[in-house]
């Protein structure tokens, strides 16, 4: 099908059925469930789409970015059901599925119980058929970024080392289209999990502008070594919270030289971290879906964290908090602001057990910030780094406190890290720590230092020398 439609954005790559079920919190955890033998009582299940294509694709449609979707589905049951949900968001959307005939449809059994993370039993189907010649060209005719998601559960695009991919993304960065990635960490017993990432990336990623997988994700597929021993020295497999500066940066400095412009590395309930390149004639060449502003994203690293909210589920988490991230590009929005989009998106979304449901408009996701959505505080272990101002959300914000000392602050914005919050409106609040007259001051660990530009709110700045 090669129809010509209005979608800014083309996701394109793994879709499946997702059967939720409802699930109580449990004092025990997952031991209490996963037992050989035992019954558990569980609730209604939910029947959702699922993957990168319908996750991302669904969350950049409900805020607003016309989106145009790109998977491959069976010409049986699931692939029906598939076709049904995502015809009910509007017809445009499933215009671009690719149904094959006589293969079996990708689905997902989703284990996700409050406050714990999720377990997927999960079948890739027709996605293990999706190669580049299923990209027809035309279909991209009108977009101005094209996002591919999950190959590491598509067979076809990891097996002969990753050619596949490298050729599809290639085809649509010579189409002129912003190119962005992400990735699903594959099951370490499947030939997914046993296949050379490394080698792979070599190949696709000089054809990808943004590249946004999670940090445990790429440490797996980039450091296998390095994964292993942090699971043996901290007795599990959920890193997250040790994702310190040094090894993000290190991380995110290797995919810059592989090719990636933009980096950015999901981090679950720790926040989003973003790394850009210093190469102007990168940014500059990222095709339709550039920034408008390449100063503003040129030599950039930064973290945010996430915002307070009741988590009713995970799933969809890192797709939607990815929709945020792309939304918020295509609108020319600076980095700072579009990480904090990013993870607004994704803090909506895990208020909610599916995958999409939780997303509003792009304009009441801002309005949320706006109004002083409370943020998690920062956990991670960052020598160095430097915060930004906990406060006014349009960055407007002058002024930081630091450990109980609050700078004097001029315009206006609520000043205050580390528990210690001073508002100031007009007049400053007196502190111990600076003057922020024009442009805001900031101080880590006790150490004053100018800010560049202006504070924003929530935003961590990476080490002092990437702003020299």
């Amino acid at each position: 099908m090669t129809e010509r439609l209005n979608a800014e954005v083309v996701v394109a790559g793994h879709i499946c059925l997702d059967v939720i079920p409802a699930m109580q919190a449990r004092k025990d955890g997952m031991g209490a469930i996963l037992v050989p033998g035992k019954l558990v009582d569980i609730g209604a299940a939910v029947i959702s789409t699922g993957g990168a294509v319908s996750n991302t694709g669904l969350a950049l449609h409900r805020l607003g970015v016309a989106a145009k979707l790109m998977g491959k589905i069976g010409d049986d049951l699931f692939g029906g059901a598939i076709l049904d949900v995502l015809q009910g968001y509007g017809k445009e959307l499933a215009a671009g599925m690719i149904v094959a005939e006589g293969e079996h449809t990708s689905y997902t059994l989703v284990i996700s119980p409050p406050n714990i993370d999720r377990i997927f039993l999960h079948c890739t189907g027709a996605n293990d058929t999706f190669t580049a010649d299923d990209l027809k060209v035309e279909a991209l005719s009108g977009a101005r970024l094209f996002h591919f998601g999950y190959p590491p559960l598509m067979r076809q695009m990891y097996a002969g080392g990753g050619e596949e991919l490298a050729g599809l993304l290639a085809r649509v960065k010579e189409a002129g289209l912003t190119v962005s990635l992400d990735l699903a960490k594959p099951d370490p017993e499947s030939p997914a999990g046993q296949a050379d990432w490394r080698s792979i990336f070599v190949k696709a990623l000089p054809f990808v502008d943004v590249f946004l997988p999670s940090f445990e994700e790429i440490l797996y597929m980039l450091r296998r070594e390095e994964y292993d021993r942090l699971t043996a020295v901290h007795g599990t497999s959920d890193l997250l919270p040790f994702a310190e500066g040094l090894l993000l940066r290190e991380l995110s400095g290797e995919l810059l030289e592989l090719g990636a412009s933009i980096v950015g590395l999901k981090l679950g309930e720790h926040g989003l971290y973003l790394r850009t390149t210093d190469d102007r004639a990168k940014l500059e060449a990222m095709g339709a879906g550039a920034p408008p502003s390449v100063d503003a994203w040129l030599g950039r690293e930064l973290l945010v964290p996430c915002f307070e909210v009741e988590v009713a589920g995970t799933t969809g988490a890192g797709d939607c908090t990815i929709a945020g991230f792309l939304a918020g590009l295509l609108k020319g929005l600076r980095p700072e602001d579009v990480l904090n989009g990013a993870v607004a998106v994704g803090a909506c979304n895990v208020e909610h057990a599916d995958a999409t449901s939780g997303v509003p408009a792009w304009e009441a996701v801002q309005q949320r910030m706006a109004a002083g959505w409370r943020r998690r505080p920062v956990r991670l272990s960052l020598p160095g780094w430097r915060s930004g101002v906990e406060g006014d959300a349009a960055g407007r914000s002058l002024g930081v406190g630091v450990e109980g000392a609050v700078g004097e602050v001029s315009g206006f914005g609520v000043a205050g890290v580390e528990g210690v919050v001073g508002e100031a409106r007009g007049v400053g609040v007196a502190g111990a720590v600076g003057e922020a007259s024009g442009v805001g001051v900031a101080s880590v660990e006790g150490v004053v230092g100018e800010a560049s530009g202006f504070g924003v709110a929530g935003i961590w700045y990476g080490p002092e020398e990437t702003f020299e």
